[in-house]
């Protein structure tokens, strides 16, 4: 059974940072691309940054809103990928969603609640 878990969401300042951490089972995690999305309150999902596999060069990929303060990376040893948040701000708040895809639908976890606010 595929699982992704995601964690490290919290309550935050504005210019703070935090680590998300995204830990998958089920799956040859070397062979998945890794995407990070976020879903704000009222808004549709939107995808935050991406990362490939392995043998293709763990490339990143970032949206142009987090371009810069976040950083992607990825641990195939421990099955994780992590997504680095510096310079956090008001609107970076939203559920933050790991998905790993290969080929067909992608998987999803659960998700985890990122705040930022004074």
């Amino acid at each position: 059974q595929v699982q992704l878990v995601e964690s490290g969401g919290g309550l935050v300042q504005p210019g703070g940072s935090l680590r998300l951490s995204c830990a998958a089972s089920g799956i040859i995690f070397s062979d998945y691309y890794i995407q990070w999305y976020r879903q704000p309150p009222g808004k549709e999902r939107e995808l935050v940054a991406s990362i490939s596999t392995g043998s293709t060069g763990s490339i990143p990929y970032y949206a142009d809103s987090v371009k810069g303060r976040f950083t992607i990376s990825r641990d195939n040893a421990k099955n994780t990928v992590y997504l680095h948040m510096n310079s956090l701000k008001p609107e970076d708040t939203a559920v933050y969603y790991c998905s790993a895809s290969r080929f067909g639908n992608p998987y999803w976890g659960q998700g985890t609640q990122v705040t930022i606010s004074s």
